[in-house]
């Protein structure tokens, strides 16, 4: 895949992520990693305004804006220091999804409830409110990057990663949705939810058919 077409699937990833209310106005940033830089969203455009040519390249190890033009997103070393410490991501999301951020107002600890969550997504992990935008924020998400594949933010919202923007993304859409149905249930009495060895017979090596299957269904 070349630069252009990383540029491009960010696009695409980008405008998903504004049609399903996943942030509004210019929140939120986006990114993917390709030869060693990462082409992250510019600062203060809503995210389906961006066009390909606006990501904004910056090298990982130096952390230096290697095109002209625009400014990188204000939250450039989250995804920096994310990058780094974990060399199996290849993209990031990060957007203040409604019932996540909701979720993070009265819990902390998401439990696992059906099998979509168990095979796309696993645990996930809470980051006590922290100020965005700072290098605070990005040393607090190192310390869970390598535990789980997202994070929610207290009172600001939600980071997925992925080894791709696809699975990065859906991951995304998979939380917002397990944040909603746990708030949904929780109103009417205590949730059932997967128990440790339902959990791991779903994410044990024989369901990445099941994982895969799944992605392929999301296209």
């Amino acid at each position: 895949m070349s630069s252009m077409e990383i540029r491009e699937e960010l696009c695409k990833y980008a405008k998903k992520t504004v049609a399903n209310r996943l942030v509004v106005g210019p929140g939120g940033n986006i990114s993917a990693k390709h030869e060693g830089k990462m082409y992250l969203s510019p600062s203060g455009f809503a995210l389906d305004e961006i066009e390909p040519e606006q990501w904004v390249e910056v090298d990982i190890e130096t952390g230096a804006v290697t095109d002209t033009g625009f400014r990188p997103s204000s939250e450039v070393l989250m995804h920096l220091y994310a990058y780094r410490a974990n060399p199996n991501i290849g993209a990031i999301v990060h957007t203040h999804p409604p019932y996540c951020i909701a979720f993070t107002l009265v819990e902390q600890e998401l439990p696992i409830m059906f099998p979509d969550q168990a095979a796309l997504v696993g645990k996930t992990v809470y980051i006590p409110y922290v100020l965005p935008t700072t290098d605070k924020l990005a040393d607090a998400l190192v310390e869970k990057v390598n535990a789980a594949s997202s994070i929610l933010l207290g009172n600001h919202g939600l980071v997925t990663t992925g080894r791709n923007l696809r699975e990065a993304y859906y991951r995304t859409e998979v939380v917002e949705e397990s944040a909603k149905i746990f708030l949904i249930a929780k109103a009417i009495k205590e949730p059932k939810v997967l128990t440790t060895e339902e959990f791991e017979e779903i994410a044990s090596l024989e369901s990445e058919a099941y994982r895969i299957l799944l992605l392929q269904k999301m296209q």
